[in-house]
C-alpha cells in the first residue's frame, strides 16, 4: 500500500482510496480530493511536513498526517 506521503516530488499519482474517520476525512473530501483524482506533487518540505501539491488546479498544503490517509 502507498499512500501520497511516499511518492516524490515531481510525480502524479491516482488517488485509490481514503482512509481517514470522520472530519479528517471530510476535510480532505472538501479540497477535492477523492478518488480517481490525480494529484501532482510539487514540492515536500525538509521534514516532510507540509506537502505542497495541486490538485484540480488548485496548489494546496497537505499535513503529514492527513498525506498517510491518501493511498495512491
Amino acid at each position: 500500500m502507498k499512500t501520497l506521503r511516499d511518492a516524490t516530488v515531481g510525480e502524479t499519482v491516482t488517488v485509490k482510496k481514503l482512509t481517514g474517520e470522520g472530519p479528517v476525512k471530510r476535510r480532505i473530501m472538501d479540497m477535492g480530493i477523492t478518488r480517481g483524482v490525480e494529484i501532482y506533487i510539487r514540492k515536500v518540505a525538509p521534514l516532510g511536513d507540509p506537502i505542497e501539491v495541486t490538485v484540480r488546479g488548485y496548489e494546496l498544503s497537505l499535513r503529514k498526517a492527513d498525506a498517510e490517509m491518501i493511498e495512491v
